[in-house]
């Protein structure tokens, strides 16, 4: 298995190279709103000519789909990022030539469906990818989040030293691992496959949408019940959002699979962290070695150790 390291360099081509490996895009006007926003933030633009193709519900064929990841490896932009999320990762991962995509040294940004590809790179070449903001999701919007377009540009330049966010009950941590995770459903999918990665001593991060919590708790106790959790020195929750409950539940909900996570998987939890399916969200490394803290209520995730 090649190692691949191309840590946090300063980005010489500061352009973005925008695929959709995933969804199609429903309004590809945003595709224009998003162009503007990213160059308003400093970075050039070059959208794949296929990205607004439509087939079902995927931006194009499977095949067109992997042409268009193909193309952003001999381009000259550093950065790669993912038009939106949606689904069809999954059935691409196996003709992905991941140890091309590490050789390529651009530096890949999705979230959402992205997560796939964001683990199968860690697990089949340890090459460092981010997860974050999507182009149309997060900048094909009148206004961005200022928080989102903050974070993802000084995270690209590399500045982002120290993120800390409010985590409230939080269980005592000091520590180092390896970043990774992203969204649930997705990390969980990918679970006794080639495509997800043997990490050990890590810090594991989480988010989901439109997912009940009773299913939240069962992704979280399927990876328990692997023997994923126990091997990891962390467990971080973002958000989990657009789902509802109902009379059956009698109270249970989020803060009760928080509650029964906390109190059966033998690691610490650490809540509130800025991810997820929110306006709001940070751009983190998945596959970088990161320390962590918690303290009076906060959480401090160290990102550039100098």
């Amino acid at each position: 298995m090649a190692e691949h390291h191309h840590d946090h360099e300063p980005l010489a081509n500061n352009g973005i190279y925008v695929i959709a490996p995933s969804g199609a895009i429903h309004q590809p006007e945003r595709l224009t709103l998003a162009t503007q926003n990213l160059k308003q933030l400093g970075f050039k633009v070059k959208v794949d000519r296929q990205v607004k193709l439509v087939e079902e519900r995927f931006a194009g064929s499977d095949s067109k789909r992997l042409e268009g990841i193909e193309r952003s490896l001999v381009q000259p932009f550093d950065i790669v990022m993912a038009a939106r999320g949606g689904y069809g990762l999954s059935r691409l991962l196996p003709a992905i030539d991941f140890n091309a995509v590490a050789d390529s040294g651009k530096v890949f940004v999705g979230h959402s469906d992205f997560t796939a590809f964001n683990l199968a790179l860690l697990a089949q070449t340890g090459q460092v990818s981010y997860t974050g903001p999507s182009m149309v999701t997060d900048f094909g919007v009148k206004t961005p989040n200022g928080l989102t377009a903050e974070l993802f540009g000084e995270v690209m330049r590399g500045e982002l030293e120290i993120l800390s966010f409010q985590s409230p009950g939080s269980d005592p941590f000091d520590g180092r691992g390896v970043l990774w995770g992203g969204n649930l459903a997705m990390t969980v999918s990918l679970l006794g496959t080639p495509h997800f990665p043997k990490i050990k001593g890590g810090i594991l991060f989480v988010e989901d949408v439109n997912e009940h919590p009773y299913r939240i708790e069962r992704m979280l106790l399927q990876l328990a019940h692997a023997g994923v959790l126990a091997k990891q020195k962390a467990l971080i929750l973002g958000h989990f959002t657009d789902y509802k409950v109902s009379a059956q539940d009698r109270g249970y909900d989020m803060a009760s699979v928080i509650e029964h996570i906390r109190k059966t998987v033998g690691i610490p939890v650490i809540t509130g962290l800025p991810y997820g399916h929110t306006a709001a969200k940070v751009t983190l490394p998945i596959g970088a070695k990161v320390g962590l803290a918690t303290e009076a209520g906060m959480a401090y995730l160290v990102i550039h150790e100098h």
